[in-house]
């Protein structure tokens, strides 16, 4: 397809592409798609494997309504796991595990609209103790603070934060009514405006349409975001889509790769849900996507960072840090 090929070359060139491109190839012929975002990926990212790994930091009883998880109060899942902010032993013994496994990114997650700065005071104590005895890099996902808060965080240390869009500004009245998109955006600007790495991507099968999910990504490109979290729904009994259809490899990788013709040279990171494909991601990483968050996710099982690790070394990657 003659498409494809003008507006790789368009990127090499130093170029953005509009919106009106990108839908142009939303349905091109698969594996010339993939393949040109795997061109993409290799001329502005090289072998470079960006692998982080999540701590469920406090969970359950959440306040929000998000359709998709078992961690809210609103639904009734099996998810009956309840517990405050985890201590710092406990954060930082996972912390030098995964540091010993080889992974350079470690993420606190936090159920919850958002820290007290109460409990903020007290995770920064946990990330300087991190830091100051594994080295490991720290991302946090607590919520929607503010500057002030995420300024105490940087300054503890941690280098990245976590804020899903989940999907288009059009589409999350859908997934969530108890906060808004534009929270979610102001979340970001505040956390950038701090001095930290933003990172910011959706779920996948939600009922979004594919112009849903380009939104999303062109949102994430005007803000700064250098880290794409690409999550699969994995449909949990109990939240209103139980019964949403699980999308194929085939249709993640081509997502994968319409991100990467919109974000060149963005960490396109295969998360939540990768469990369910029946390769563990493994065409998804020849199809633009170049990052992972691996071993358990919050409230279901993942891959283990050691079939990762194998996985990796197969395909040609190089596990290191990027867009710091």
């Amino acid at each position: 397809m003659e498409k494809i090929e003008e507006l790789k070359e368009k990127i090499f060139g130093g170029n953005l592409l509009e919106k009106q491109e990108i839908m142009e190839i939303v349905d091109a012929p698969f594996q010339e798609l993939t393949q040109a975002a795997d061109e993409i990926r290799e001329r502005f990212c090289g072998n470079g494997f960006d692998m982080c790994t999540i701590i469920n930091g406090k969970c359950g009883k959440c306040s929000e309504d998000c359709k998709y998880c078992a961690q809210s109060v609103y639904f009734h899942t099996n998810c009956k796991e309840s517990y405050p902010l985890l201590s710092t032993e406990k954060l930082l013994e996972q912390a030098k595990r995964n540091r010993e496994q080889g992974v350079l990114r470690y993420s606190i997650v936090t159920s919850g609209k958002r820290l007290s700065d109460r409990e903020v005071d007290q995770v920064c104590e946990s990330i300087r103790a991190i830091r100051e005895e594994t080295g490991i890099e720290v991302c946090v996902s607590f919520g929607l603070l503010g500057l002030n808060q995420f300024q105490k965080i940087k300054e503890a240390g941690a280098s990245r934060v976590h804020c899903n869009l989940e999907s288009s500004k059009r589409y999350f009245k859908e997934v969530c009514t108890t906060h808004t998109y534009q929270e979610k955006i102001e979340t970001l600007k505040a956390a950038k405006e701090a001095g930290l790495s933003i990172c910011s991507g959706g779920i996948m099968g939600l009922g979004e349409s594919m112009e849903d999910r380009v939104d999303m990504a062109f949102t994430a490109r005007e803000l700064g975001v250098t880290s794409i979290p690409v999550n699969l729904l994995n449909p949990i009994p109990g939240t209103p889509y139980e019964n949403n259809r699980v999308l194929t490899n085939e249709e993640l990788c081509r997502i994968a790769a319409i991100f990467r013709f919109i974000i060149p040279r963005a960490s396109i990171r295969l998360a939540g849900g990768r469990g369910l494909l029946e390769d563990k991601g493994r065409t998804c990483f020849r199809s633009g996507a170049n990052a992972a968050i691996s071993g358990d996710m919050l409230t279901t099982a993942g891959i283990t960072v050691e079939t990762d690790m194998e996985l990796l070394k197969e395909l040609g990657y190089e596990v290191r840090l990027s867009h710091e």
